[in-house]
Order: C-alpha cells, then structure tokens, then sequence
C-alpha cells in the first residue's frame, strides 16, 4: 500500500472526539452504537473519495455490482471496531464475545520465553489482540506503529489506558531496530502491521485482489535481520459483540542467505500478501486500510473466493 495514507488529514476534531468518547463511556455500548448508524451514512454521502475506493475495493472482493448499502456495512464494520477500541481500552471487556484460534501458537513461544513478532494489518481490530488477547498472560504487546495520520484519535483513545503509549514504537527512526531488539530479548512481542508504507522504504510488488499492489519490505527485513520467530495474527469483527482473533504460524525464523537476501525476502513479502488477501475474501468488510489498492489491474489474477 502506498505512502499516500500518510499526508491525508485527520477527520475530527480533539473536542468532538473526547465529547464521543465520554458519552460512550456514560450510556454504555449498545445505546451508543446507535450513534455509528448517522456518522456512516454522513461519509457514505460527503466522503466521495474515500467511498469511491471503498467500492473499487468491494467490488474486487465481492465480486458484484457493489450497492450503497455495502459501502455503508463496510464504514459501519470499520466504526464498530474504533467505536468498540474506547470499551477495549478502558478495561470494559465484559461487552465483547471474543474467540481464539490458534492460541497453542502463542502458548509455547510465551513458555519458552521466547520473543517473538506479531504480524499483523489493517485487516480487522488490533486493539482487541492488544487489550483482550493476551489478557490471561499479563503480556504487554509492543506496537510498532506510525501515529502521524490518526494523532487526534490516537491521543483520546490512548488517555483510556495507562502506558499504552509507551509501548509503541515510532518506525523508521534510527533507534526502531535497536528498541525492538531489546523488547525481543526480554522474550516480550512485538507486533507490526505489515501492509501499509512509510515515505522512502523499499517495496515490493505483489498480486493483490486483482491488482499489482505494493507492500512494505521492510518488516520482513527486520525478522530476518533479528531471527525471531514471526506469527501471523488477525482480530476479525464479526457483527455485533463478537470478534474472532486468530494466530498462523509464518516462520520460525526468516532465513535467507547473503547472496539472495533481495529474492527472499520478496518471497517472504509475497507469501505474506497471499495470507492476507486469503482472510480478505473471507472478512471483506474488515478491510480498513482505506487507500487506493493500484491503478495497475491484473484482473485475471483475481482470486477465487472461498
């Protein structure tokens, strides 16, 4: 995906946030839902941009003539899971039906003490992995991940819980490396959300729903440098108060020799992007990475849906 999500501006201001936030905490979840209803069909009428490429996403996925009301269920997927974030954050888990799958994954890494890296997307909630999925084991989950495009929200949802701040690390600085190292030889997790692009970093081509679309080589860069075990991760919403997290295993470590590092880690890129178009025909509405996939189709590559 390419940088472009970087200089978009922020939707919302810091006192509307906080006002949505505090009421939200006041009347409980399910009043408060209501409200997502008129806040989705405001931007399935005013946010032309943004619904345009929702449906050019949602066409590809579906694979149908996409209707208004599906560009309205995919806004409405994506508040729910911001909406629910103020809940997640605050502690107020008994809202959420929450199912695991994978867990052994996790389970005997977490035993051996191992660190290791969570590797993750826009595809679907991070925050109920971040605050419900490792709950039982009392494991703080480091978050390397650029605040830039969504600071207002990010500064109100953050006030919620205390720390969480310091456990995000600021990508593409000269320390990002080095501080996530020193997480990993704690034997704590890092997680990375691993399909959007920071201004200057190296990309890589892969087939995407239909289209040539880029992706970030530079995470894959990182496990391989570091020689952790790297686990694919997804918080998918299912409607209503359900969410399904589910772990895969992707590498024990990523390998490659010096003279083809370039080869394997496209490969490793790829192997990455087949995974998360696979769980994107299964949740199509859980895709919120709202920005163009690429001008450049390859429609008869376009995935069968399961």
């Amino acid at each position: 995906m390419s940088e472009e999500w970087l200089g978009r501006p922020e939707r919302g201001s810091l006192v509307l946030l906080r006002l949505l936030t505090w009421f939200s905490l006041r009347i409980g979840r399910p009043l408060s839902r209501l409200l997502l209803y008129p806040i989705c069909l405001y931007f399935v009428v005013f946010s032309r941009g943004t619904s345009l490429i929702s449906r050019r996403y949602l066409e590809r996925v579906l694979g149908r003539h996409v209707q208004w009301t599906d560009i309205f269920l995919h806004y409405h997927t994506f508040a729910s899971t911001i909406h629910d974030r103020v809940y997640l954050l605050s502690g107020q888990h008994r809202w959420f039906d929450v199912k695991t799958e994978g867990t052994e994954i996790v389970e005997s890494l977490l035993d051996r003490k191992c660190g290791f890296i969570l590797m993750g997307s826009h595809l679907g909630s991070f925050e109920v992995l971040r605050a419900k999925g490792l709950l039982e084991r009392h494991l703080p989950i480091h978050v390397v991940m650029h605040e830039g495009a969504a600071s207002n929200l990010n500064s109100v949802l953050h006030g919620l819980c205390a720390g969480i701040r310091d456990r995000i690390i600021q990508p593409g600085r000269p320390d990002t490396m080095l501080k996530v190292k020193e997480c990993l030889d704690k034997g704590e997790v890092v997680g990375i959300l691993a399909d959007r692009v920071l201004s200057g970093e190296k990309t890589v081509n892969c087939s995407f729903l239909g289209a040539s679309t880029v992706f970030p080589e530079g995470p894959f860069l990182l496990a391989g440098m570091l020689q952790v075990p790297v686990v694919l991760f997804f918080g998918f919403y299912e409607g209503g108060r359900q969410y399904r997290i589910r772990f895969e295993p992707f590498a024990e470590a990523i390998h490659w020799d010096r003279a083809r590092r370039a080869e394997a880690s496209v490969e490793w890129v790829r192997q990455y992007a087949k995974r998360l178009e696979y769980y994107c025909l299964r949740y199509p509405y859980n895709w919120f990475n709202f920005y163009e996939l690429s001008d450049r189709t390859t429609d008869s590559d376009m995935p069968a849906r399961p």
